[in-house]
């Protein structure tokens, strides 16, 4: 379990900071950005994860020289894929914020910059929370797909165990209960974010 956690946790991080900078890339004016952003977008969200995770696991060796460990790998294939689903709730939290507001702020003499960390973000992030949860609940469940590459996660090792004990019910109740406890986890913190953004009124 704990290495489910840390697949999950490190998958999370990286695919939200890759997310934002695609979401940001993504409403640029700049057709030289938008563009790969939206093929990237599209390859990562129109095939199979458990076909990255081969690809770039056994793919990229003999194509570009590249030999990683089972876990960067899963990681990475995680990281890629998270941030494809990241970029597109994120670009729509931005979006769904009036266009007026920034029109104000820049009337005001606010850049650009300052305008969206000031007053567009703040908003656009209590939005964002209930879609970002679900897609961070959804990376936790899909963690077991590493196992494919032997990768010592959750799934893995309850199968190792079913095969050794011969006791399914057992072994694989547990997995389910952990990465039930997982997606518990991170449905109360998102519930106590929600309620603290409540109370300060963004």
């Amino acid at each position: 379990m704990t290495l489910t956690v840390e697949l999950t946790i490190a998958a999370g991080v990286l695919g939200m900071f890759l997310g934002l900078l695609l979401a940001f890339a993504r409403l640029s004016r700049h057709r030289f950005l938008r563009w790969p952003v939206m093929a990237y977008v599209t390859l990562f969200r129109g095939t199979p994860l458990l076909l990255q995770i081969l690809f770039i696991y056994f793919a990229l060796p003999p194509l570009a020289d590249i030999r990683l460990d089972a876990m960067p790998a899963g990681i990475l294939a995680l990281s890629l894929n998270a941030g494809a689903y990241l970029a597109e709730i994120f670009r729509a939290g931005i979006e769904s914020i009036d266009r007026g507001q920034m029109e104000a702020a820049r009337a005001l003499g606010m850049s650009h910059g300052l305008a969206m960390t000031r007053i567009i973000l703040p908003q656009a992030v209590k939005r964002m929370i209930p879609p970002v949860v679900n897609e961070l609940a959804a990376l936790a469940k899909d963690t077991s797909l590493v196992s494919v590459i032997a990768l010592s996660e959750m799934l893995y090792v309850t199968q190792r165990l079913g095969a050794k004990y011969f006791r399914p019910w057992e072994v694989y109740g547990w997995a389910a209960l952990g990465y039930l406890l997982i997606v518990w986890s991170l449905a109360t913190l998102a519930g106590r974010i929600e309620r603290r953004l409540a109370v300060r009124g963004v």
